[in-house]
């Protein structure tokens, strides 16, 4: 499954490395999160890092294949 967590603001560096798994982009004042999510289990644990983190998770969403 591919997914796409878009979170408020431009993460720095050393935030964007605590998502490896994870590719980014910065549009329009967010950062979008996005690659490869092997399960549930994966995905939840992914919300919980940016929650950690101190991020805001503005939309969370599967891609197509």
């Amino acid at each position: 499954m591919r997914y796409e967590i878009r979170v408020e603001g431009q993460l720095s560096e050393a935030l964007s490395e605590a998502f490896p798994e994870l590719d980014h982009v910065v549009m329009s004042g967010q950062t979008v999160l996005f690659g490869q999510v092997v399960d549930e289990a994966h995905l939840y644990g992914l919300l919980a890092r940016c929650q950690s983190l101190g991020l805001r998770v503005l939309e969370m969403r599967q891609l197509p294949e």
